[in-house]
């Protein structure tokens, strides 16, 4: 057992730190998850693969269908029910464990608690101990039966009498005792197949066995050569976390920097990004001033050179409309409302009066000179160097790599040395030797189990064939009797094969004497041995009743709580169960966690010394981070922020722009009035006046083509230019004053507040790395419950068991005896009807003989021996009596 001892000392050695580690745990990653949502940066633990444990293959398949001889099974597990329908009596067989520890003594039967569990076993054995009582009273009658009827038949009674009466339903009885015995020897000819099968399939699953015990050594010693393999894998990925932690410190800038750097650009990013935004602003302002100017311009030039076209354009219609072709009556109507309109071809618009923005201009080109994107681009690269700052200041970090080297290369050899500490290699050597010796040994009783197999299969055939001659009387004295029986022979004239087939009926009641009994006590003690068995373990052992009762607290002894912890780790307080560990085993975990060897090894202050080393954080302690030196915006940046706000920009008379430019360039639509303008000349007879009239037409869409859309579109680039220097100008000096204070809050924090930040953050990256080694110890953990050390052959083994001994044996062994249980119950009828039926076919000494008085009217009742000689047997009809002499044939009935 010392190999067994080490293989769990050495399991042991990669368990979590407990529950209360497991809880640290939870919280860690519950604080891994609220700060995923409180930052933007990544999850402070990366995730580590450390593989797959190399994992073991188990031949063995624990399960077993008996095929069409599963029917018969079912059926004697119908039987046994009918006899035991009680529920398992777990609580009774526990309080008879309890209450008999000491030894079972006749004076303590008399104790009424004692007396009350028998009366409840007798209770719960009603069905076997009736059927029991059957059986011994058959063995013991049938055999006084047997010899009472022999010695009463030789007395020529009970059917000894070689003489037949002659009745009126003879060939009725006959044939019904015929078809009843038929129906019978069917029956019992069931039985003895029934039993033949049972008998085979024991010799057959006897050789099914030897492939269980096989595939079970087999699949332990898997186990045993698998289980170092997977110890060394979990040991050797030990260097995934401790090459994690070293590329980490390595990298400590990016990574220590990066998160200083996510946690301060909560602020400073945005500050920066305002003062970004206003430097473009500064740039759309100065382009929508040279907009407004130039537009400005273009306007001012337009409206001059409108205004004289359109007053050119009205004198020349108004000297049109004076011609003396307008007097005429018809006509005069349409140039008195042309002329009437003259007044509206002039300018609406006025923009001479519109102030000028070129000092406005100016000033933001003089701050322009300065590029405020450039020094904003600059606070961002100077806040992005975080990590290379960082990286500068933790130089002592990085020179202190071979010493944080040495120290995980220490952990590494600690958890190594634990690992080797135990032979277990050695011992699972022995263990693979000691499982290969023991199938030899197992293997070389392969030959006498055969040979007990073959007497018990010969001792089973023995019996059967005393049914089987039985069974070879019954049919052949029918066959005979069938065959040789004549309706015209009288009894005592009956033929020879009809005598044989009578004498085999009788041969066969005799033999039946003989055997029946013996069969019967050997059916008899089958059943009361394998019904128990069945109903006492098999079903239990089925549905893991079994299980419950050695697993009852205290079952053993009153100061020890479980079996199972108190014989394999004396420790009888575990809460280990024989039924835990078998379900753990069957779903093929880990031998660890089945046998709860958490329980057995304090693995805390070994992780705490090797795994969660203080010394690593002590590295960290020294870290001091200065970023004072990072400059968001400089001075100038400052001062063109100003400028920019005290540009003038804000000062310009929008208004009066916004007012201007939603006016329109004319008073009236040039197109509109061109438009009217040639309708009314179609009005006029066709002549000059027409002609003169549609021509200032096409002069007056040519100034607006010409002069009103390139006004139109300068407006509307002036109307866009102002609207948008309204909204820069908005509260301009208050945002600068914003801007330059989100600015001076980050720089303040960078300066006065970023020692806080470096220690919360190298905290965290301390913690990070810590985190690797706990998945690490999570990792093992769950490789060792799941993984390492799979069990799957131990609950194989329970599993092998309880078939061969349940399904192959005891359940063949239960339908052997069902089968010649009914076998002898079925030969009792079967007495009685070959009886019966030996009447009609064996040749009678004497014959009864009915004769016709004559004239006197009365009646008398002879006897006729085989020779032919009477005998008056007896008259009730007649006082005469009349013997006949003796003939030379027999008389037939009808001379009778």
């Amino acid at each position: 057992m010392l190999w067994t001892r080490w293989l769990v000392l050495l399991l042991c050695w990669g368990a979590t730190a407990g529950e209360q580690q497991a809880d640290e745990r939870e919280g860690f990653r519950a604080e891994i998850r609220a700060d995923s949502r409180r930052q933007r940066s990544p999850p402070p633990v990366e995730p580590l693969d450390f593989g797959f444990v190399p994992s073991a293959v188990y031949d063995t398949h624990a399960y077993y269908e008996p095929g069409a001889v599963g029917i018969l099974f079912h059926m004697v597990h119908a039987f046994l029910y009918v006899v035991q329908p009680n529920p398992f009596p777990k609580d009774l067989i526990v309080r008879v464990i309890q209450q008999n520890m000491g030894g079972i003594k006749i004076e303590e039967w008399r104790k009424p608690e004692n007396v009350v569990l028998l009366l409840q076993w007798i209770h719960y054995e009603a069905g076997f101990l009736v059927c029991g009582t059957v059986g011994v009273v058959f063995v013991i009658l049938v055999p006084i039966i047997g010899i009472l009827f022999c010695v009463c038949r030789c007395c020529e009674n009970c059917g000894g009498e070689m003489h037949q009466r002659q009745r009126k339903n003879a060939d009725c009885q006959r044939g019904f005792y015929t078809a009843s015995l038929v129906a019978t020897t069917i029956f019992i000819i069931l039985g003895v197949l029934i039993s033949y099968a049972a008998n085979h399939n024991i010799s057959a699953q006897i050789k099914s066995t030897r492939r269980f015990i096989n595939t079970n050594m087999r699949d332990l010693k898997t186990f045993a050569n698998n289980t170092p393999a997977q110890i060394d894998y979990l040991t050797a990925q030990y260097t995934t976390a401790k090459n994690k932690v070293l590329s980490d410190l390595d990298n400590i800038g990016p990574l220590l920097g990066g998160r200083i750097h996510s946690q301060l650009e909560k602020e400073v990013v945005p500050s920066l990004d305002t003062a970004l935004r206003m430097a473009g602003a500064m740039r759309e302002t100065k382009e929508a001033l040279e907009n407004v100017s130039s537009s400005l311009e273009v306007l001012q030039e337009g409206t001059g050179k409108l205004q004289t076209s359109l007053s050119v354009e009205r004198a020349s219609l108004s000297n049109t409309l004076s011609d003396p072709a307008c007097t005429n009556g018809a006509v005069s109507h349409t140039c008195n409302t042309i002329r009437s309109t003259l007044s509206q071809l002039g300018i609406n618009a006025d923009f001479s009066r519109l102030p000028d923005v070129s000092h406005s201009l100016g000033n933001v080109d003089t701050i322009l000179k300065t590029d405020l994107s450039n020094i904003v681009q600059k606070g961002y690269s100077s806040f992005n160097d975080t990590p290379r700052l960082v990286k500068d200041q933790t130089k002592n970090i990085v020179s202190a790599l071979p010493r944080v080297k040495g120290m995980l290369d220490k952990i590494g050899a600690e958890i190594t040395g634990f690992s080797k500490m135990f032979p277990v290699e050695a011992s699972l050597a022995n263990f693979t030797i000691f499982l290969t010796e023991g199938q030899k040994n197992i293997e070389s009783f392969y030959p006498q189990i055969d040979q007990m197999d073959f007497y018990r299969w010969i001792g089973c055939v023995a019996a059967l064939c005393m049914i089987v001659l039985i069974l070879a009387f019954n049919i052949l004295g029918l066959l005979c009797g069938s065959c040789g029986y004549d309706k015209q022979a009288t009894p005592t004239t009956r033929g020879c094969l009809s005598n044989t087939g009578g004498n085999l009926l009788m041969a066969g009641v005799g033999f039946t004497f003989i055997f029946v009994w013996l069969l019967m006590a050997i059916v008899t003690a089958l059943f009361v041995v394998g019904g128990n068995v069945e109903k006492m373990m098999c079903e239990p052992l089925a549905n893991r009743q079994l299980f419950k009762i050695i697993d009852t607290p205290y079952l053993v002894h009153p100061a020890k709580k479980n079996f199972l912890p108190g014989m394999l780790f004396q420790n009888p307080n575990i809460d280990l169960t024989l039924g835990s560990m078998y379900r753990e085993c069957y779903e093929n975990n880990g031998l660890y966690h089945a046998l709860q060897l958490e329980t057995m090894f304090n693995i805390n202050s070994f992780l705490n010394r090797t795994v969660y080393n203080k010394d690593l954080a002590k590295v960290f302690e020294s870290v001091q981070v200065d970023l004072q030196d990072i400059t968001l915006l400089e001075q100038a940046g400052r001062d063109n922020l100003i400028n920019f706000a005290n540009s003038g920009i804000g000062q310009i008379d929008y208004a009066a722009f916004l007012a201007e430019v939603n006016k329109g360039v004319t008073l009236v639509d040039l197109l509109s009035f061109s438009t009217d303008l040639e309708a009314q000349a179609d009005q006029l007879p066709r002549g000059a006046l027409e002609n003169a009239l549609k021509g200032h037409a096409s002069s007056i869409r040519q100034i607006h083509r010409d002069q009103v859309v390139p006004m139109e579109q300068a407006m509307s680039t002036l109307s866009q230019s102002i609207k948008q220097l309204q909204r820069t100008s908005s509260d301009l000096p208050v945002k600068v004053t914003n801007i330059l204070s989100a600015i001076d809050a980050a720089e303040y924090l960078i300066t006065h507040n970023a020692s806080h930040v470096v220690k919360q953050e190298t905290k965290n990256y301390v913690q990070s790395l810590v985190g690797y080694f706990k998945q690490y110890t999570a990792w093992v953990k769950n490789s060792l419950t799941a993984e390492v050390a799979q069990c799957k052959p131990i609950s194989n083994i329970v599993d092998s068991m309880e078939i061969v001994a349940c399904s192959f044996i005891v359940d063949s062994v239960n339908t052997f005896w069902f089968g010649l249980g009914g076998c002898c119950v079925l030969l009792i009828p079967s007495i009685i009807f070959s009886t019966k039926l030996a009447k009609y076919y064996r040749r009678m000494d004497t014959e009864d003989v009915f004769e016709d008085m004559g004239n006197t009217g009365n009646h008398g009742e002879q006897v006729c021996d085989i020779h032919g000689n009477l005998a008056v047997v007896s008259s009730p009809y007649s006082d005469t009596l009349t013997r006949f002499p003796r003939a030379s044939a027999p008389p037939s009935y009808s001379d009778w």
